[in-house]
């Protein structure tokens, strides 16, 4: 095995390296899956990537000659790394995101947080936190799975408090805007009479 002591600051192995980014990317892709399933915009090779990049700043990030004798300094290295990384990759999240003012629905944001927790396993892999790794993978796919079911069957029963209809009258919501708009309307037409 090629040993990269000579190179970096701390001891990986070529093998403990490509363990690292491997696990990342396979954690990322299966966590995609699951968008893809739901045919949403980001899925396996996205998030496979996501979590990647994540675990090859993380890696490339401790592997620095220098910094293993100087605790302090990983330490703060490490720390702003991280922060770099998830605030970064909060931009690819927010690119799935819509908001409909009209409607008041907002979609994508189960995907833009699979990319936020995407990323955050992809710098466990990096720093070979394996019990986070794993623990963190099982516990967003059980919620994007098994708690992705359980929503959709609450959804689709209606509720004592539900309307039935979505008319305006029923959601109440956009009658007083549909009637200033109806006056508006009305007056215009008034001033268009001769």
């Amino acid at each position: 095995m090629l040993d990269l002591r000579e190179e970096a600051g701390m001891e990986l192995e070529l093998s403990d390296v490509a363990l690292r980014l491997g696990a990342a990317a396979f954690a990322g892709a299966m966590i995609g899956l699951n968008r893809d399933l739901a045919q949403k915009p980001i899925g396996m090779r996205t998030l496979g990537l996501v979590a990647l990049g994540a675990a090859t700043v993380t890696v490339a990030t401790t592997t620095v000659p220098g910094m293993v004798e100087n605790k302090d300094a990983m330490s703060r290295v490490v720390q702003g790394v991280i922060q770099g990384i998830m605030a970064g990759i909060s931009f690819i999240g927010a690119g799935v995101i819509l908001r409909d003012a009209r409607t008041r629905t907002v979609e994508g944001l189960t995907t833009a947080a699979s990319v936020w927790v995407t990323a955050a396993v992809g710098i466990a892999c990096g720093l070979g936190a394996w019990s986070v790794v794993l623990i963190g993978t099982a516990i967003a796919l059980t919620l994007l799975v098994l708690v992705g079911r359980i929503e959709t069957l609450y959804d689709s029963k209606p509720s004592a408090n539900t309307p039935q209809s979505q008319s305006p009258d029923a959601r109440g919501d956009l009658r007083e805007d549909e009637a200033v708009g109806s006056r508006a309307a009305g007056a215009a037409a008034l001033q268009r009479t001769p």
